[in-house]
């Protein structure tokens, strides 16, 4: 009897166990452990990610445009502080590239391709213009990637950028011969435009390649939410390199 009671419990006990094993380790649980799932890119969405980085109104075009105003007029504003935030964008686009297995340019290929104008004033006029154009092209390229809420939140931030801060201080750059004081640039994109970055807080650089001078720009995470600025480089900018 003593020998059968004790082979009862036994069972028992193996019973409990494998149940709190099941617990652990079942389907529930190990679905919680493992990494999201990343809903594959729709040709559209990719083509849009791809088109707000390396096209002719994306990040890299826009900063190789400030990169040729600064290597011939000095560390003017609002050029210096936009390229800053272009450096965030750029990281903020790439890794949205990176998550979803996309091939693109690591580097830059607009780079050393733009000429600086000869006027300054006309420069910032065509960078309200080109703000304006932004704002429309993310109206697209938002409508492209409607199924895909990071991307949606990342070209919302970029888009709102453009409108909220560099067209106002291009704006005022126009009535200004072409810069902006320390004063005027804090006036209309906040108190941490001049200071090394978009925002506060300093971060690694964004992205690879992206030539002398690329500025510190954000943090890896905060850059996912930083605003944007894509541009239409002028006619006196150049052909970019075809992807």
């Amino acid at each position: 009897m003593k020998k059968r009671t004790s082979l009862i419990t036994l069972a028992a006990l193996a019973l409990v166990l494998g149940a709190a094993f099941s617990q652990a380790t079942g389907p529930g649980r190990a679905a919680a452990a493992a990494p999201a799932a990343t809903t594959p890119l729709s040709d559209e969405a990719e083509a849009a990610l791809l088109e707000a980085l390396t096209g002719p109104k994306g990040e890299y075009a826009a900063y190789a445009v400030y990169t040729a105003v600064i290597e011939r007029y000095g560390a003017v504003e609002p050029y210096v502080s936009i390229r800053d935030a272009e450096a965030a964008h750029i990281a903020a686009l790439q890794r949205q590239l990176d998550l979803y297995g996309v091939d693109y340019h690591k580097t830059n290929p607009y780079l050393g391709k733009v000429e600086a104008p000869d006027d300054l004033v006309a420069f910032a006029q065509a960078g309200v213009d080109a703000e304006v154009a932004n704002v429309a092209m993310y109206d697209r390229l938002l409508a492209a990637v409607a199924d895909y809420p990071n991307l949606v939140q990342v070209f919302t931030n970029l888009q709102n950028a453009s409108q909220t801060k560099h067209l106002p201080a291009f704006e005022l750059a126009v009535q200004n011969g072409g810069t902006l004081t320390p004063e005027q640039l804090q006036q209309v994109m906040g108190p941490a435009a001049g200071q090394g970055g978009w925002a506060p807080g300093r971060g690694r650089r964004a992205g690879t390649g992206m030539g002398r001078g690329a500025g510190h720009g954000q943090g890896a995470a905060m850059a996912a939410h930083a605003g944007g600025c894509t541009h239409t480089p002028p006619a006196w900018a150049g052909q970019g390199a075809r992807r």
